[in-house]
């Protein structure tokens, strides 16, 4: 789609008034992947300032798939485990084989979390908006904290938390092998893949961007290791992506599954990714207090540390 600026506009402004299917949202998250030209250029400021003549062009197949409020959904009773809830979020303990919103190759009968939580919505009789009930998201075998938001004014307070990375968010993963450093920062840029559009991958293009993971080895045998990991940025993936382009591949991982990893997940016969979303602080919009919300494993996620002999203290070393 190509569209030609006639006066000063923000870019985010610009293309909602053009496309009116498409949420604020959904736009400035494509703007930031790099989905928008301008003037031949990639920007992935939504703030971006457009001048008069101005050529936007959007990548159509991507602007097009389906967001939230066109695919229906019905209020299902999905048994979420609610680790915390206030007036203004709560956080839930997502299963693991659940996407956490509707994507367009999904068949329209799959549940996701979002018919979920409009089953908790209405039992409380709160007004249910797809597109702002969700805080983050997780990848659909990940385990773990997703937080859930109640109104527009509290989903503006913690996105802005999550955009000056001030919330931290902990996960815990089994690798194959052992990290060479204890410790130690991935920073690497995350972009498409360039043979498969499905997949991430550590790589420099003009659509890729910042992505930052720390890890410390928390337990390790002679063939896996027990990391928790800190994001310091968001990007699809991430965590699954860095770790396998240092040699350590989650167990469990089909996406970016090594050799090794994929010999040791048949071995100890894992079923499932072994990446668990372990804790969330942030700031609750509610009354400003910080809360530091614990997930607990699952039972696969248990079966797999039992069958690679790792030990795990729930929360230890969590810091806030």
């Amino acid at each position: 789609m190509e569209f030609i600026a006639t006066e000063e506009v923000r870019l985010d402004g610009f293309i909602a008034k053009h496309d009116e299917g498409l949420s604020r949202t959904k736009i400035q998250d494509a703007i930031k992947d790099g989905l928008v030209h301008v003037n031949g250029k990639v920007v992935k400021k939504p703030a971006h300032k457009l001048s008069p003549d101005d050529v936007v062009i959007l990548d159509a197949k991507r602007f097009n798939e389906p967001s939230e409020e066109e695919v229906e959904i019905d209020a299902i009773d999905m048994e979420f485990d609610i680790l915390f809830e206030d007036d203004a979020v709560m956080v839930i303990n997502k299963p693991a084989g659940i996407s956490v919103h509707p994507g367009h190759s999904m068949d329209k009968s799959e549940k996701t979390v979002l018919n979920g939580i409009r089953f908790l919505f209405e039992q409380r009789g709160i007004p249910f908006s797809p597109d702002a009930v969700l805080a983050h998201r997780l990848d659909k075998p990940t385990t773990g904290c997703l937080c859930v938001v109640k109104n527009y004014n509290s989903h503006a307070a913690l996105q802005q938390q999550f955009q000056d990375r001030t919330i931290t968010k902990h996960y815990i993963a089994i690798v194959v092998g052992i990290p060479e450093h204890k410790t130690a920062t991935i920073d690497a840029p995350i972009g498409r893949s360039l043979t498969d559009r499905t997949k991430m991958n550590v790589v420099k293009t003009s659509t890729s961007r910042e992505a930052k993971t720390t890890y410390t080895v928390i337990d390790h045998t002679n063939d896996a290791s027990l990391l928790r990991c800190d994001l310091h940025t968001g990007r699809t993936h991430q965590i699954r992506v860095h770790l396998k382009s240092i040699g350590h591949s989650i167990l469990g991982d089909e996406a970016y599954a090594s050799v090794r990893s994929d010999e040791m997940t048949e071995q100890c016969h894992i079923s499932g990714l072994c990446l668990h979303a372990e804790s969330l602080t942030f700031l609750s919009p509610a009354d400003n207090s910080e809360h530091t919300v614990v997930a607990p494993l699952g039972a696969a996620f248990m079966n797999a540390l039992d069958a690679t002999g790792l030990n795990y203290l729930p929360g230890a070393n969590v810091t806030t």
